[in-house]
């Protein structure tokens, strides 16, 4: 279902849009994706809405049949893109995993604000956009993905993603349509 209303206290979650992360080959040029996550970043501040930067410095240890690419990360891997326009009002979640849930204390952060509704846009679409996605439905957040803030290294994992999950757990909708909706609430 295509977004239909933002609740008032509604926080934007912004995944993995850090140097090392947008660095990386995907599907949708990455600065698009940043250009509009930092659109929604201001709107949500303009409107004191919580905006949420994640950054992922590890991984999970566990094996799959995809090993993580090896090597030493580089040294400004987990540093944020300036365009984002980090506010100090900004909350900063540091992950180790895909989700930005998961041992972090991100649903702590959003509850003391009484959040009830995320916005989710990022990389990477099928990791953590969408473990993160999951984690907020099952928490029992409302949940928006920004289906053109976000992508994927594989654009076959992307379109399942928005096509077959996301309308699964959340409502989806552009940014300049999750932008309209905020200025409609202060009508």
């Amino acid at each position: 279902m295509p977004v239909t209303t933002l609740d008032k206290t509604t926080a934007l979650v912004l995944i993995d849009l850090q140097k090392g992360i947008v660095a990386l080959p995907t599907a949708h040029p990455s600065g698009e994706i940043v250009e509009r996550g930092a659109r929604l970043a201001a709107a949500f501040r303009d409107h004191g809405l919580p905006v949420v930067l994640v950054r992922v410095t590890g991984a999970a240890p566990g094996r799959s049949e995809t090993p993580l690419r090896g090597g030493e990360l580089p040294a400004d891997f987990a540093e944020l893109m300036p365009e984002l326009g980090r506010a100090e009002s900004d909350i900063v979640v540091t992950k180790h995993t895909w989700g930005a849930f998961h041992a972090t204390d991100l649903d702590l952060q959003l509850r003391r604000r009484g959040v009830t509704q995320v916005v989710l846009a990022g990389i990477a679409t099928g990791a953590g956009v969408e473990s993160t996605a999951r984690a907020a439905h099952e928490h029992g957040y409302h949940v928006t993905v920004v289906t053109d803030a976000v992508t994927d290294t594989d654009p076959e994992v992307h379109r399942i993603a928005v096509e077959k999950i996301f309308p699964r757990l959340a409502e989806t909708g552009t940014a300049d349509e999750v932008i309209k909706l905020l200025d409609r609430q202060d009508r």
